[in-house]
């Protein structure tokens, strides 16, 4: 089955999701902070009456806090049921993805890897990461994947 996935780019790297999920692409504005979030979203920012939570795609997936400015993006998806926003540094094209040349991906040693990329695929001899994007949002998940996986060598040895 072919698909389309938008792609961007945070620092150098190429990333991937499902323009189905795509609402709008909107300018860096700045967010309202909320108490007690989790340190990877950024804050909130009003999308015509509606609170829009918006989420450092950069911290998310561990590669550092995203300093905004004039030049980074917003890109609101819905998932689930809600909208998010995920700052980008910029979005680059919308490319169409056979699912069979999807490479899984690698098995690193940590099960954080695969619980965020659904996979990889080659778009113009660069490797672009396609991201799970329910796993973006879910807050305890990766403390328990990570904590998952000691038991899961205990109980196989």
């Amino acid at each position: 089955m072919t698909r389309q996935l938008i792609t961007f780019q945070i620092d150098d790297k190429l990333l991937g999701v499902d323009i189905m999920a795509v609402r709008e692409i909107r300018a860096w504005t700045p967010t309202t902070k909320i108490p007690h979030a989790p340190a990877y979203v950024r804050g909130v920012v009003n999308l015509r009456g509606t609170v829009l939570p918006v989420i450092d795609l950069s911290s998310r997936l561990g590669w550092g806090d995203t300093e905004p400015s004039a030049r980074h993006v917003i890109i609101v998806m819905e998932i689930g049921n809600q909208l998010h926003g995920l700052i980008v540094d910029s979005v680059n094209d919308i490319v169409l993805i056979d699912d069979a040349t999807m490479q899984p991906p690698p098995d690193l040693g940590d099960p954080l890897v695969p619980f965020f990329i659904e996979g990889l695929a080659t778009v113009d001899d660069h490797m672009a990461m396609v991201l799970d994007l329910k796993s973006l949002t879910l807050g305890a998940a990766p403390q328990a994947a990570s904590d998952a996986a000691p038991r899961a060598l205990a109980d196989a040895a």
